[in-house]
């Protein structure tokens, strides 16, 4: 790792700086257009008369698309590059949005949510953005991944307040609108953000440093690995863990009997401290090893979902306020300690599709868990037994996690 160093010129760090706000920015753009369903569905149930199970269909299915598009976002950028990717994700995001501006019926809803906006904001996730990242930032790689994973939190903090006043002051079809418009006005700054992004993808100076000597993994290689299998299992308990709670949580809130644009405003500065707890835990991630900063993230989480558990009615403030704060702080803060355990097991210039299949364990876990917390809420008419489970996938991903401290000796390695 030492020899590499040299390599990182003054020019090249600026640009490393650069690529890195852009990808922060734009992940959190797509972030912020995605957790809005949140909002959107109240206002789905009090226009359509679904149920919860049968609005939380496109939310689950968008969970399902994403774990699923991943291994065709990480083929995609080895091959056409982030430029290109993140442009194209950027278009199907506004036609996504423009086009559920007239939606009328669950299915409309199912295709325009769930599969073409979410195809688009996969394109400007973290898998888009790992090997990219990878080769700019070579031992400060839990920093960087930390930095563009904290995007998706603060996109989450700023949308649930924006969105619920949007719907409140106009309607949720307006709302579709105005997010549209601000995607169009911002496809020209984004593509000229990572103009440089393919060259350096090509190998230059930062790309010859990240490869660096030793294994070179392809997917065919690593999918037979034991840790492989442990990082999927990682992903998809954290997936469950974290769904079975964030979609319903502003539905739970306002059952307890709290005003909406309050518990809104709540969950919004819960979400917002995501931000900063995931650059931390990045960061520390590359100090005192990534099991460490990991496991003490699904603690915390842990904590904040047991608050929610006593929640009874609208008098628990603090409760409310312990739950958002707990579980938004670690709100997507494993993301990039995972995403560096990855890029730490099976580098190469296979990362992207690599990537891409282990988080498709993250994309099922989010899409049952979404999906059955609300079919949970129809049967028992409470968020109650949804809560533990998420409880208890926190625990079964935090050993898995646990387990990956000491390296596997494979076969053939």
């Amino acid at each position: 790792m030492s020899a590499a160093a040299p390599q990182f010129s003054p020019p090249i760090d600026r640009h490393a700086w650069l690529m890195l706000g852009g990808a922060f920015a734009t992940f959190g753009l797509g972030a912020c257009m995605l957790h809005a369903y949140s909002v959107f569905l109240l206002a789905f149930i009090a226009e359509f008369g679904w149920t919860r199970g049968e609005a939380s269909i496109a939310y689950s299915v968008s969970q399902f698309v994403t774990g699923i598009g991943a291994p065709v976002v990480g083929l995609l950028v080895d091959r056409i590059g982030t430029r290109r990717l993140v442009l194209m994700g950027v278009a199907l995001l506004g036609l996504g949005l423009a086009g559920s501006a007239r939606a009328d019926a669950l299915w409309q809803i199912v295709l325009l949510y769930g599969v073409v906006m979410t195809m688009g904001v996969n394109c400007l996730g973290m898998v888009a953005f790992a090997p990219l990242l990878t080769r700019l930032f070579v031992r400060r790689r839990g920093m960087a991944f930390a930095v563009v994973q904290g995007a998706n939190g603060f996109g989450r903090a700023i949308s649930t307040p924006l969105a619920q006043l949007a719907v409140s002051l106009l309607s949720w079809r307006a709302a579709y609108l105005m997010q549209a418009a601000v995607i169009a006005a911002l496809i020209v700054p984004i593509g000229l953000i990572f103009r440089g992004a393919d060259r350096v993808a090509r190998g230059g100076a930062s790309g010859g440093a990240a490869a660096g000597p030793g294994r070179q993994w392809t997917l065919r290689e690593a999918i037979v690995t034991l840790r492989f299998w442990l990082l999927f299992t990682v992903y998809l308990c954290t997936g469950l863990g974290s769904f079975f709670v964030s979609l319903h949580q502003l539905a739970f809130a306002v059952d307890m009997g709290f005003d909406p644009l309050y518990a809104a405003f709540v969950l919004g500065v819960g979400a917002l401290l995501s931000t900063p707890g995931v650059i931390l835990t990045g960061t520390l991630s590359d100090i005192v090893g990534r099991e460490v900063a990991g496991a003490s993230t699904y603690g915390i989480s842990i904590l904040g979902v047991a608050c929610a558990l006593f929640i009874s009615g609208p008098g628990d403030h603090v409760l409310l306020w312990l739950h958002a704060c707990l579980f938004g702080v670690t709100w997507g803060a494993r993301g990039p300690t995972i995403t560096a355990k990855t890029a730490d097991l099976f580098p190469g210039g296979n990362l992207g599709a690599i990537l891409g299949v282990i988080t498709i364990g993250s994309g099922l876990g989010a899409a049952i868990g979404s999906w059955g917390a609300g079919v949970i809420f129809d049967l028992s008419g409470s968020y109650r037994l949804a809560f533990i489970l998420s409880i208890v996938s926190y625990m079964i991903g935090a050993v898995a996690f646990w387990s990956l401290r000491r390296p596997v000796v494979e076969r053939g390695a």
